[in-house]
């Protein structure tokens, strides 16, 4: 079965300290490089999401309300 255009799905494991490694096909679709800083957003009914980093301005001001 091939997967849609522009979907992606990866697995990682969590470490004995709570970290995770993004694949390096993630960090490339998405020009993720070493310092970047993501943001994780969570629902406990609908799960956890990494928004792509150009788009936290937006995310901040809907929560803080800009």
């Amino acid at each position: 079965m091939a997967r849609p255009e522009g979907k992606y799905a990866w697995t990682v494991t969590v470490g004995t300290k709570g970290q995770i490694v993004l694949p390096k096909e993630a960090r490339d679709v998405f020009d993720i490089k070493p310092g970047d800083t993501l943001i994780i957003l969570g629902d406990k009914d609908q799960g956890m999401a990494i928004p792509p980093k150009n788009q936290f301005s937006d995310f901040f001001g809907k929560i803080f309300g800009k």
